[in-house]
């Protein structure tokens, strides 16, 4: 009797690249960065801009990865990208309490406006994207990715797009190749990200 045994197959190339992206990028890496990058930028000495810009991404980033850690270990989340719609609703909750939080903290000791901004900006994302989540599964990795770019944009200048727009396009591709998103999920957090971050750093910082 002849046995068949199905050896699971490797990922080729094209599928590597789109899970390497998305990790690098993923939405908790983004909002833990970004504020490092924004405190650093906005105060004086550098030391003090990051000792601000690491307050901001614990609140932003380290408890929220936490809330997802522990609900992927406890077997009540199915991966840390929480995949599945009917999942999100209780850490993302949770995220926007705690960048709340966050940003209480931050205004209640004088941090830089422009890191105020950019908290801000973080939880109005997570407002919309979570009061979206409720009927439709939109893409958060976009929405944060497009927000990020749109900040770093207005700080640094617009030669930066030459960077971040292609960044932006390939962390959307990847969550398309993965079949993670449509592409108007992906889409549509990217305008997200777009139209609400600008406007409100822009505006606050």
């Amino acid at each position: 009797m002849n046995v068949t045994i199905d050896l699971p197959q490797r990922p080729n190339l094209t599928d590597r690249v789109a899970r390497v992206a998305t990790e690098v990028f993923a939405p908790t890496v983004l909002t833990g960065a970004m504020p490092i990058v924004i405190g650093i930028q906005s105060a004086a000495p550098a030391r003090l801009g990051l000792a601000w810009g690491l307050m901001a991404a614990l609140f932003c980033s380290v408890f929220p990865r936490g809330v997802v850690w522990l609900g992927v270990r406890r077997g009540q989340l199915t991966d840390r990208h929480v995949g599945l719609r009917e999942q999100r609703r209780a850490p993302m909750v949770w995220g926007l309490l705690s960048v709340l939080g966050g940003l209480a903290v931050l205004i209640g000791f004088g941090a830089p406006r422009p890191l105020t901004a950019l908290v801000v900006a973080t939880f109005a994302i997570g407002l919309t994207l979570t009061a979206v989540n409720l009927v439709w599964k939109i893409s958060v990795h976009a929405a944060v990715a497009a927000g990020s770019a749109a900040v770093l944009v207005s700080v640094f200048g617009p030669p930066l797009l030459l960077f971040a727009v292609p960044v932006v396009a390939l962390i959307g591709w990847s969550r398309i190749r993965l079949r993670d998103h449509t592409p108007a999920q992906v889409l549509a957090g990217t305008g997200a990200g777009l139209v609400i971050s600008m406007p409100i750093f822009l505006v606050l910082a």
